[in-house]
């Protein structure tokens, strides 16, 4: 099918929206300010900064209701966007544990953002494949097939290739006095570590949320709506809580939203990089549905891989990082193993083509006593849509499954 001038408008909205999300909250890390105990310090408030995330997801509720009305208004239904009111018809408190894993994973990658490179950060996020896979096969009963355990092995490949990357990166300059290995490695780790959280959350969406005929949009507002109020009082105690290395404010406290807040009135620029990062996640989470929504989840995953190159080159641009040649061959084999376990345009193309003939043997579609068709590759992203939204930006979008 033919792209229209919407379906371009789109496709530059979600990786425009989506690079610039990753981008501004990286320049908020690396800007100064004058703090709360009178110091020119670093904006490292990597939990305060989440929160604005959220706040950017709620939004999209806003956005919900306003495109529900405008298409009301026109007498069109639209079951993504303005659906009729029984898809409405749902308990807004199920979304809440998905919401508390998003915010946890976030958060999580927030820290991890602050120590390492942003390219590496968008990269690494890959990993929620690997972890998705294998917690839907404990807890979903689902059996994966053999690209999709190919696709998992060439993500863990890649992953050790680009943190390989970054630990070479530092090696290889090493009058760089802004990164350190060992924060380098925490880092990461702590990246790779929330996609075990955030594919958690996939799967407790996929297990109790699919019966509900939530739209992606509301989803989204309902999570960012949970997240912002719970992180919003989980502000108080942090401020008590010692942080150590982790801690990037004047009293070493896990977080001290006051002293955002002091460094935001002391520097415009900080102001305009932290409202960047609440408005550029909710165009990024809009377009990212309209995307799957009008054109394909396989398409999303092509437009989130050009997003991820696009950090990678902003990030060689501005001098954020030296160029390593081993992170641009890590990012392909990550792209390629997310590709081949979506069972997405290489090996459809094979199997068009003749090379492969992979269909399930007779015996191997009884499950459970029951015969299951073999999944075609229309079938296979549909149930494979999941995994391309939250492998989206999760993420440092983080947000819901159904959208991100």
């Amino acid at each position: 099918m033919a792209w229209t001038r919407s379906n371009f408008l789109l496709a530059i909205m979600m990786v425009t929206f989506g690079a610039f999300n990753t981008v501004v909250t990286k320049w908020a890390d690396t800007m100064e300010s004058v703090n709360s105990a009178g110091e020119l310090a670093e904006f490292n408030h990597p939990f305060f900064q989440a929160d604005g995330m959220f706040l950017g997801e709620w939004s999209c509720m806003a956005a919900f209701f306003i495109l529900r009305c405008v298409n009301r208004s026109r007498r069109r239904r639209n079951v993504e966007l303005a659906p009729d009111d029984s898809a409405t018809n749902f308990p807004p408190l199920i979304f809440y544990v998905p919401a508390f894993c998003d915010m946890l994973a976030t958060s999580t990658m927030y820290v991890g953002l602050t120590l390492t490179f942003a390219s590496s950060f968008q990269m690494l996020r890959g990993a929620v494949i690997v972890f998705t896979g294998l917690l839907s096969v404990a807890f979903l009963n689902q059996k994966l097939r053999y690209f999709n355990w190919m696709g998992i092995a060439l993500v863990i490949v890649g992953l050790v290739v680009v943190g390989l990357s970054d630990f070479l990166t530092l090696s290889d300059d090493s009058s760089n006095d802004e990164y350190d290995i060992n924060g380098i490695i925490t880092g990461d780790l702590l990246i790779v570590a929330a996609q075990v959280v955030t594919a958690s959350q996939m799967v407790v969406e996929q297990r109790f949320l699919t019966k509900y005929n939530v739209p992606s949009l509301l989803a989204v507002g309902w999570e960012g709506l949970f997240g912002f109020v719970t992180l919003t009082i989980l502000l108080v105690p942090f401020s008590y809580i010692p942080a150590g290395m982790f801690s990037g404010n004047p009293r070493g406290m896990l977080e001290d939203p006051y002293d955002a807040l002091v460094q935001l009135s002391n520097n415009g620029l900080l102001v305009v990089a932290f409202l960047g990062n609440i408005i550029s996640i909710a165009f990024f989470n809009f377009a990212g549905v309209s995307v799957t929504k009008e054109l394909s989840a396989t398409t999303r995953m092509v437009l989130d891989s050009v997003r991820t190159l696009v950090v990678w080159l902003f990030s060689l641009a501005v001098g954020w990082q030296p160029f390593q040649y081993l992170q641009p061959i890590g990012f392909v084999i990550l792209v390629l193993g997310m590709f081949i376990y979506n069972d997405a345009i290489i090996l459809p193309y094979m199997r068009e083509k003749g090379w492969i003939n992979d269909t399930l043997p007779e015996e191997e579609r009884i499950v459970d006593g029951e015969e299951t068709p073999h999944v075609n590759a229309p079938e296979q992203e549909k149930i494979s849509e999941v995994v391309i939204r939250k492998s989206s930006m999760n993420s440092s979008d983080g947000a819901s499954s159904q959208a991100k």
